[in-house]
């Protein structure tokens, strides 16, 4: 069996303790041991990475070393511009204005009074920035002269631009009419194509003057030849193309986000597909976001998919290589030609709304809270993974850590007996930094620290942590019977509801409190009250029997009350100092699988009366059938109610007779499903 399939099958038997998301494995060579196992992409990531990497395969490494600058002035960035004299200029939303870091501070570069600065372009001299809503463009040019050029009529909103250096002059693209203007500094805008689309949210211009512009409704990549010459160039999944970036050879790189409802995603109003309509920014969904690349030839191929965030930003570092920064949880992703991918950065704000991977300025810029992280390099001293909080479930003694790694990594852990880690946990334990014994104190929760500070070439993967909780009894907490129609005993039934079939097999299930999840063993025996004390086994002595449900034939047994008693005992995970037991005993139980008998059948005129009777009772039904039909209809006792082991009939169905004469079956059923049917004439 594939090791992988090995571990799956075992971990299902002990879902409640794999709660986290981290497989929780028994290996059948170690009694009652059981171990935290930690070794794919979303066990890793479920955890705190500062300064570490994590691949699709698994494996864990030291990562992008970044500085933090707080962004004062503005809580999101939009997008980010990178300038010749090393300084960054940060377009923000919410103030609209124009921040620039530099020397490690920064500063308020332009205001442009407008709600949000969407996109940024230099022509190497002065910058424009393009806003929203009111579908402006800035020129600025030195420290703060800010020159609005003339509007552009038919466009409220502008979401990027993109400059073409032979034509010295701007593509916009904009909303909520779905249209692509040139605009030359000085001079009026151009329409040059006008989708049918509500927005268009991303435009980039080729070496050959090719622009493509992506949208956002139906999510369609446009390529534009010239004025009103334009097609389709791709329709991937999703609603938004959000961004398109050139490759080395001339490739291009999209993100395609699906932003509408949908399972697994938070709710939200949905993005109205007519024009008019502004597309959403992400907030409050987390989308599912897909990053292509598409050839000089057209096609296409889907290089990296997640299916818990949507894509905000798109860079290609200085060996062709693409990443995309997330909406969701503030993560840098990374894919190679085997579309392995990594995340190689995990910032503290909420979205990454710009990324600079070429050149001399490589950084992340965070939104929510708003930071500019500064790439420094790989590695570094305060490079490590923590894992989530693992939880046992009770409180547990942890054994020998081990790990499979290439260079040098350190561990630590620290337990506890609460959720969060707090001032009642342990402190982290002494480091190791090769597999060994934990040494920590017992506790229900545990968390792991990685560190590579010793080595930034190291490679992490497959981490195990065994465990042993303390031993709680199980305790069996009900035994029911399952009523031959298949209600389980207590229920109520529908007023006329079929009677139960006729079966002597007898369904017996038990629930069991068993905290400490160790498999169980029952053993159910049975007695027959006559019988007091004379328990009989219903499982074999030498039968492991780990079901909460048994079938009972009852056949050969003599017809009365019967007790079942089921006793569990956790002996399959425990040495035998350690067992517990519990026992306990059911209600009674009726087995009968004797039908009633009619003591007597008549008719009197066009009534019929039967008198009949039933050795354990009570009769529950008797009905009737005329002239042989498959119809059969129920007939009420002398005393209105059925209740006793006899029971009378005295009906009158002239009613219900044809004329002439009638052939009428009369049934009879006892509360175990037992029946009896007699025929008479009616004349």
């Amino acid at each position: 069996m594939n090791m992988k399939l090995s571990r799956l099958l075992r971990t299902s038997l002990l879902a409640p303790l794999a709660a986290a998301g981290v497989a929780v494995v028994a290996p059948a060579d170690a009694v009652g041991t059981r171990r935290f196992e930690l070794d794919s992409q979303d066990d890793f990531l479920a955890g705190d990475l500062r300064g570490v990497s994590v691949d699709s395969q698994g494996h864990v490494r030291a990562g992008w070393n970044l500085g933090t600058l707080s962004v004062t002035g503005a809580n999101t960035v939009l997008c980010a511009l990178p300038m010749s004299d090393g300084s960054v200029l940060l377009g923000t939303g919410g103030a609209g204005k124009i921040l620039k870091v530099a020397g490690g501070q920064v500063t308020e570069f332009a205001d442009t009074k407008q709600m949000a600065v969407t996109s940024m372009v230099t022509d190497g001299k002065s910058v424009f920035a393009a806003t929203l809503p009111g579908g402006k463009i800035f020129k600025v040019d030195g420290g703060s002269a800010v020159t609005e050029l003339p509007p552009i009529v038919d466009a409220e909103n502008i979401f990027a631009l993109a400059y073409d250096s032979k034509k010295n002059g701007l593509y916009a693209a904009t909303g909520p009419n779905g249209k692509l203007f040139f605009v030359q500094p000085g001079g009026a805008a151009q329409l040059v194509f006008d989708s049918d689309e509500p927005n268009l949210v991303s435009v980039a211009v080729a070496a050959d003057g090719t622009v493509y512009t992506g949208s956002s409704g139906k999510g369609i990549l446009f390529k534009v030849t010239g004025p009103g010459k334009a097609t389709v160039h791709a329709s991937p999944a999703g609603d938004e193309i959000k961004d398109i970036q050139f490759g080395k050879k001339g490739e291009l790189y999209v993100i395609a986000n699906e932003m509408g409802g949908g399972e697994g995603k938070p709710a939200a109003a949905p993005r109205p597909p007519s024009k008019g309509s502004m597309p959403s920014r992400g907030a409050g969904r987390a989308g599912r976001g897909t990053l292509i690349r598409i050839e000089a030839d057209g096609t296409s191929e889907d290089l990296l998919h997640r299916s818990d965030t949507h894509f905000v930003s798109l860079a290609i570092d200085d060996s062709g290589k693409p990443y995309v920064g997330t909406g969701v949880e503030g993560r840098v992703y990374t894919v190679d030609e085997n579309h392995t991918s990594m995340l190689v950065a995990d910032v503290d704000g909420r979205q990454v709304g710009a990324l600079s991977l070429a050149g001399k300025q490589r950084f992340v810029v965070a939104s929510d809270p708003a930071a500019f992280h500064e790439i420094r390099g790989v590695g570094g001293a305060d490079a490590s993974w923590t894992s989530k909080v693992l939880d046992a479930g009770l409180r547990a003694n942890f054994g020998r850590l081990t790990w499979h790694s290439d260079g040098v990594v350190e561990f630590q852990l620290r337990t506890g007996n609460s959720g969060d880690p707090d001032s009642t946990w342990s402190d982290w334990s002494q480091a190791l930094s090769a597999p060994g014994k934990t040494t920590v104190p017992p506790g229900r929760f545990v968390q792991l620290r990685a560190r590579f500070a010793k080595d930034s070439n190291a490679t992490l993967h497959d981490i195990a942590l065994p465990f042993v909780t303390d031993n709680l009894r199980a305790v069996v907490t009900g035994i029911e019977m399952q009523s031959k129609g298949g209600r389980p005993s207590g229920g109520l039934p529908a007023s006329g509801a079929d009677v139960p079939s006729r079966s002597s097999s007898v369904k017996l299930t038990w629930r069991v409190d068993n905290p400490d999840s160790d498999q169980l063993r029952y053993r159910v025996s049975f007695r027959f009250e006559k019988q007091p004390g004379a328990w009989r086994d219903l499982t074999k002595p030498d039968d492991t029997y780990t079901r909460s449900d048994i079938d009972w034939e009852t056949s050969s047994l003599p017809e009365g009350t019967y007790r079942i008693r089921v006793e569990a005992t956790d002996e399959l995970a425990n040495p035998p100092d350690r067992i517990t037991r519990h026992a306990l005993e059911s209600g009674p139980i009726l087995v009968d699988n004797t039908a009633p008998v009619f003591r007597s059948l008549r008719t009197q005129g066009k009534r019929v009366q039967a008198e009949l009777v039933d050795g354990l009772g009570p009769i529950v039904r008797i009905d009737f059938a005329v002239n042989g039909r498959t119809e059969w209809r129920p007939l009420a006792p002398k005393d209105g109610i059925f209740d006793e082991p006899a029971e009378e009939i005295d009906a009158d169905l002239s009613s219900v007779l044809p004329s002439g004469t009638n052939l009428i079956a009369i049934r009879a059923f006892d509360q175990a499903g037992n029946f009896v049917v007699r025929d008479i004439e009616i004349k």
